[in-house]
């Protein structure tokens, strides 16, 4: 993945992780674009996620989604694909794993 793109990291703000259709990813910078919103605009981690990939992204015709994780442990993921394979396991928790929409 392409830094600024399809993976960042900050201790400001989140990580991210992509994955999609890179060319639209790229002129986006998706995942640092979701770090920046949750850095300078305060956003919670999920809302800033779901503005880049459901409005900006999906306003440009580009698919995929991302899974991110803030320093306090806020988890989101944000996809407009049909499924994305996900997973996320939280101390004391049960394993989560989803596929589609109308999964957790």
């Amino acid at each position: 993945p392409i830094i600024g793109a399809g993976t960042y990291a900050s201790n400001e703000s989140c990580a991210v992780s992509a994955t999609g259709t890179g060319e639209y990813f790229i002129r986006l910078t998706v995942a640092r674009e979701i770090c920046a919103l949750v850095q300078y605009k305060g956003m919670k981690l999920q809302a800033a996620a779901d503005e880049v990939i459901q409005k900006r992204l999906t306003a440009l015709k580009g698919d995929g989604g991302i899974i991110a994780v803030t320093p306090d442990g806020q988890l989101a993921w944000s996809f407009n694909t049909p499924g994305m394979y996900r997973a996320k396991l939280a101390e004391g928790g049960k394993p989560q794993v989803s596929i589609y929409h109308d999964e957790p």
